[in-house]
């Protein structure tokens, strides 16, 4: 099984890069995550829909190659990221060819003690628009603290380790009941 993952953030330093590698790693043997980068889309604009740019066809032709999307997502000003907001308005057009309505799951990382909750409920309903089946349990709003993630995503809380196995599991296995 094939897992696209954007990652929300693009600075290189994120730390929802660092829980994005995280569950890379974790993930069941039988399920490949790949990150589809965002940071390369220009601004979504209307008036390029009849003249679509290569990377934005590049960009959607990834996502129609995976059988689910997982989403991880920091939470800027109680919303999900400008860049975020961006490649999902890219990934939707133009209207009527949209690629989004793949089995998806939503996770993020934040220093605040919600850990991302609102950006992630933001982004569920952006994503039941496109009538994509979102994955609602077990939810994964994660309060980082620098000894939880090191910067190449290895885990160093056993029970983070144990928390986000069974959520990359579980997000797994629905795409895998969605995709029958």
């Amino acid at each position: 099984m094939k897992i696209g993952m954007i990652i929300g953030s693009l600075s290189s330093q994120s730390i929802n890069r660092r829980l994005a590698m995280a569950l890379q790693r974790l993930a069941p043997e039988d399920c490949e995550i790949l990150e589809i980068p965002i940071s390369s889309l220009p601004l979504y604009n209307y008036d390029l829909d009849d003249n679509f740019p290569a990377v934005a066809r590049e960009f959607k032709s990834a996502i129609e190659q995976c059988d689910g999307l997982l989403y991880v997502t920091p939470e800027y000003n109680r919303s999900i990221p400008g860049a975020l907001k961006n490649a999902i308005d890219w990934a939707s057009r133009p209207a009527g060819q949209g690629v989004l309505g793949r089995p998806s799951g939503v996770i993020g990382t934040s220093p605040g003690m919600i850990g991302t909750a609102l950006a992630q409920q933001h982004l569920k309903g952006i994503l039941l628009f496109f009538n994509a089946p979102v994955m609602g349990q077990p939810e994964g709003y994660i309060q980082f603290t620098p000894e939880v993630i090191d910067a190449e995503g290895n885990i160093e809380n056993a029970g983070t380790e144990n928390f986000l196995r069974g959520w990359v599991t579980s997000f797994c296995g629905f795409v895998a009941r969605q995709s029958r």
